[in-house]
């Protein structure tokens, strides 16, 4: 191995980095490190032509910024600033930005809305709940009938279920038919109980009776034995009118006992039917050749005691107001001569007939009448007195 020469030139280290330098070097070209004159390994005067090269061969110093830490963060808020303003310029320069509106809306005043009302739902109505058919096979005298009632359903349902023939007649030992639950029944959908007052009041018989005319509460009252209270409670009466045409109801439980029996009077009957007027038709004309003139009706039943027919005729040609009434048990009544027109002008005359009953008498002993049914419809003839002049 052969030893490294040892170069002629004379060097010397650098005391800060160790890096090996001329020996005529002031700076060291790695660190910078200002060099001295040093010890040298030789006495020799040193060229002026060496130190112009080594000021030739020296590079400049780069300069040094020192800023302090809340200087370099000023600068840095500042270039933010700068840049954001840019950024905002540039925007607003193609229209980018929309700068908002400020626009006023009138508000309503609010309306009071009404409390809801709570509706109550109507409760579920049960329904059925369909059932698999149930397996059945077949077996020796076995029909479609017999099946039907075993199981509690029409033959018709197993014929359909089973795609079987009209007749069923086709059946096989041993064959497997569908046969249909039974429909259940629905129970009744419940229906709320009436109030006690009601109740009564509904097991209470009652009749409803029309106002006729001349009839008055108390003759009502007293027609069927009940008080006068009792029918207003009953109809809802402040007073004791009633007019005519009025339809009230008559409470038959609330009628009075006989005093002149120890037990209850027999139900008095329902009020009869209006009678079917028969002769003479509406509208007929009786001339002098009429000397007497029958009102004929078709009977409402068997009379009984103190019962009657009102028959009512009245003249009502230029207001001229005569009238009868006269009570009948026959279903049939002849029209007085004294009732015939005394001039000669036809008079035309109106009649209707009415079911009574005798409610009692007056101070002159004479019996006071009680309508017992409805009134039978008006009609009219006309009739002539006198010949003319």
């Amino acid at each position: 191995m052969t030893p490294e020469p040892v170069s002629s030139q004379k060097t010397k280290i650098c005391p800060t980095c160790g890096t090996r330098l001329s020996e005529n070097a002031v700076r060291c070209l790695v660190c910078g490190t200002e060099l001295g004159g040093g010890t040298t390994s030789s006495s020799r005067p040193e060229p002026r032509v060496i130190k112009k090269a080594e000021r030739a061969i020296q590079a400049s110093r780069i300069p040094e910024i020192t800023l302090s830490l809340p200087i370099a963060f000023g600068i840095l808020v500042l270039v933010l600033a700068i840049g954001a303003g840019a950024v905002y310029g540039a925007l607003n320069a193609s229209n980018a930005i929309i700068t908002p509106t400020l626009v006023l809306t009138q508000t309503e005043t609010p309306t009071p809305s009404a409390t809801p009302t709570e509706t109550l739902l109507p409760s579920p109505i049960p329904t059925a709940t369909l059932l698999p058919p149930i397996d059945y096979t077949v077996v020796l005298g076995d029909t479609c009938g017999g099946i039907a009632n075993l199981f509690g359903v029409s033959v018709q349902s197993i014929i359909v279920q089973n795609n079987l023939s009209a007749t069923c007649n086709n059946l096989v030992i041993g064959q497997v038919l569908k046969v249909p639950h039974a429909t259940p029944t629905l129970a009744p959908f419940p229906t709320s109980t009436p109030a006690a007052a009601q109740q009564t009041e509904d097991a209470c018989e009652k009749v409803l009776v029309t106002v006729q005319q001349d009839q008055t509460l108390s003759s009502i009252a007293l027609n069927y034995n009940v008080t006068m209270s009792s029918i207003k409670e009953f109809n809802s009466l402040s007073t004791d009118n009633v007019f005519v045409g009025q339809v009230i109801k008559i409470p038959l439980c609330e009628r009075a006992p006989d005093p002149n029996k120890p037990t209850p009077t027999a139900t008095i009957p329902p009020p009869y039917p209006a009678p079917n007027l028969l002769l003479p038709g509406d509208g007929a004309a009786f001339t002098l050749a009429n000397d007497v003139v029958t009102l004929q009706w078709a009977s409402i039943g068997t009379l009984r005691p103190g019962e009657a027919y009102q028959v009512t005729i009245e003249d009502i040609t230029q207001n001229e107001g005569r009238r009868i009434t006269e009570y009948v048990t026959d279903t049939k009544f002849i029209v007085p001569t004294s009732f015939r027109p005394g001039d000669s002008v036809a008079h035309v005359i109106r009649w209707w007939i009415s079911p009574v009953r005798q409610a009692g008498t007056d101070d002159q002993g004479q019996p006071i009448w009680a309508s017992a049914g409805s009134t039978s419809e008006k009609r009219v003839f006309s009739w002539a007195g006198v010949a003319s002049p």
